[in-house]
This record gives structure tokens, C-alpha cells and sequence, in this order.
């Protein structure tokens, strides 16, 4: 991720992808982007593409799908910030159900994502610098029972 998951820096605004009415808007990854680096690391993986899909408010983030020998990975893409995980099944939300980022990981990483390993994934939340998030971010975070950093990026509260 950027400096600060995980590194006692701050999560930078839009990490949580929770907007009040009348904030600034937040920033945007490119579903283009992210959809061009997924047929790239099918190509990769010997595998096809599945679905690719969009976020939707109240998600943070797009998903899709790659298919080779081994099965389905779950793409995730933070909507806010150019960040990639990885799961077995798609979610609305998560918390810790991740995987470690496959071998063709690596064509998000050359396309400018960041791929996040499940160690930072799993990281507790109390080692993360939230300091930053607002006081109806932390309120989201008490009420959906996140403790993980995962669960904090990829999630789907409103």
C-alpha cells in the first residue's frame, strides 16, 4: 500500500471510500486501468478473465475474476486508491478472508498498482495509524466490528 497502512503513517483520505454529504469528492481508480491489468495477468496465469465489475456505491472497490488451472481468484481494486487484493469468493464486504497475492500478481504491480500481501491485509487494526480517519469513519468502522486493515479498505458500509 502507500506509506501509511500499516507503518504508524496515516491512512490517507478516501482509504475507508466513506463520503459525507458536502465532503470533496475522493479520488478515483481507474476501472480502465484495473480491467487491463487483469486480461494481462490472465494472459499470465495461462487463464481468462471473468467478470469484471464496476464499484457500486456502497462498495469501495471493483472486482473481477481470473480463471486458470488452479481455479477462480477474486480480484479486488480499491475504487479510491490503486490498491489489489486477492480472495477465494466474491464478497460484499471483507475482514480477513484474503489470499496471498498469486504468482501473476505481478502484472498489477508492473501497471502501477500496489498489491497488498495478506500480511498487511490481516494487519490488526490497532497497528494502524487511523488518526486521519474522521469521527464518522471510526464510527462505521465500531459498527461493522472491523479489526483488520483489509476489512477497513474493502468493505461496503454506508
Amino acid at each position: 500500500m502507500t506509506e501509511g497502512a500499516g507503518t504508524g503513517l496515516p491512512l490517507p483520505r478516501g482509504a475507508t471510500g466513506f463520503l459525507r454529504p458536502g465532503d470533496a469528492p475522493l479520488p478515483h481508480t481507474s476501472l480502465r486501468a484495473f480491467r487491463a491489468a487483469v486480461y494481462t495477468a490472465a494472459r499470465l496465469a495461462g487463464g481468462r478473465v471473468g467478470e469484471v465489475r464496476e464499484q457500486v456505491y456502497p462498495s469501495t472497490f471493483h472486482t473481477a475474476s481470473v480463471l486458470d488451472g488452479t481455479g477462480e481468484t477474486v480480484v479486488l481494486c480499491h475504487a479510491h486508491h490503486p490498491w489489489v487484493a486477492f480472495a477465494r469468493e466474491a464478497r460484499t464486504w471483507y475482514d480477513e478472508e484474503f489470499l496471498a497475492p498469486p504468482p501473476w500478481a505481478s502484472a498489477f504491480a508492473l501497471t502501477g498498482f500496489e498489491v497488498l500481501g495478506l500480511d498487511r491485509l490481516t494487519t490488526p487494526l490497532s497497528a494502524v495509524d487511523t488518526s486521519a480517519l474522521s469521527r464518522d469513519e471510526r464510527r462505521q468502522v465500531r459498527v461493522y466490528g472491523i479489526s483488520a486493515l483489509g476489512g477497513l479498505l474493502f468493505n461496503a458500509w454506508d
